[in-house]
């Protein structure tokens, strides 16, 4: 079953929230309204308002209520790659230029905090003080994912520990939110929203480490950006950490992070990955904390959300691209 077809109740509600993201990010500065809508049009899976809206479906939903969080949580999202796209140097995503690409690093800075600032608009038409804090927190959080991911860059001693919490910050806390918020917007109790809450984290968790697989065992058509990337970038993700253990093949990334014969290397070291037992071992960790995702879910009442949740989560788990 393809993604969109798990939630397609929810269709009339996305097209909604995919008119007010286009709105909201609108501005008289031409340059910077251009790059916005550079960024939302290239697309994406819309998880994080998907998320919202299916948590929200646990309460009194209101899609007048619950669409500020879900807008919300995109926008801080797009921010955050608008900013990694500098930090990584790169050229592309979803397979058309980044910001910093077709500008410049300046005007992608600038953007991306525009967007983070119309984020943070959006979401005041929340009148909730919990949610809030929690928002604010994640920020924090995500801006520490970020300094990290700048630090923890062409490091070949960091630990499995360091990966896990560079993950967390960067990819599941804004999951985890996003479903926390979205029952919280529609009023639902302090138990279910804490339930969605860690739902979303190990769904988040186990989305990033796919992420990280998919980014040695899938296409540059696919991914919208070349196979090794990451790598290429410096950021060391959970299949090179295993592959590691292997001394010729961290002798390699070495070689790697040092400029030398990069093509033949990157083209070595993908091809080492794949035939070793790095991605199975991968795949392993990102189903567990997928099957803690399930077990979740098990608590949570029994409605159409939930089991959309649960076509959601197995999806993420499985997909190829």
């Amino acid at each position: 079953m393809k993604l969109k077809m798990m939630y397609a109740f929810l269709n009339t509600d996305i097209a909604l929230v995919e008119k007010e993201l286009e709105q909201t990010i609108q501005t008289k500065e031409t340059l910077i309204t251009d790059a916005s809508l550079h960024l939302l049009q290239a697309g994406g899976k819309r998880i994080r308002p998907v998320f919202v809206l299916l948590a929200g479906k646990f309460g009194r939903y209101n899609i007048e209520q619950v669409k500020h969080v879900a807008v919300a949580l995109e926008l801080i999202h797009m921010a955050s790659l608008v900013h990694d796209d500098v930090i990584d140097d790169a050229d592309m995503r979803r397979g058309k230029p980044t910001i910093k690409a077709k500008w410049d690093n300046r005007i992608a800075m600038y953007t991306g905090d525009y967007i983070f600032a119309r984020a943070l608009e959006t979401i005041g038409k929340i009148e909730n003080v919990e949610a809030h804090q929690i928002l604010s927190n994640t920020m924090v959080q995500l801006s520490l994912g970020e300094i990290e991911q700048i630090k923890d860059k062409y490091d070949l001693n960091q630990h499995l520990r360091v990966y896990l919490r560079r993950i967390k910050r960067k990819t599941a806390l804004l999951i985890a939110v996003s479903c926390q918020l979205g029952a919280i917007a529609a009023g639902t109790s302090a138990d279910i929203h804490k339930k969605l809450f860690w739902f979303g984290y190990y769904v988040g968790m186990s989305f990033q480490i796919t992420d990280d697989i998919l980014d040695f065992t899938s296409s540059e058509e696919q991914l919208g950006k070349p196979v090794g990337s990451d790598l290429l970038q410096g950021n060391i993700t959970l299949p090179v950490l295993y592959a590691m253990e292997n001394p010729v093949f961290r002798a390699k990334v070495e070689q790697l992070f040092e400029g030398k014969n990069q093509e033949v290397l990157i083209d070595e070291i993908i091809t080492y990955i794949n035939s070793s037992n790095v991605i199975d071992r991968s795949f392993e960790m990102s189903d567990r904390y997928l099957q803690k995702a399930m077990n979740i879910l098990g608590d949570l009442p029994d409605n159409k959300a939930r089991k959309a949740l649960y076509q959601i989560a197995k999806y993420i788990g499985k997909r190829k691209f």
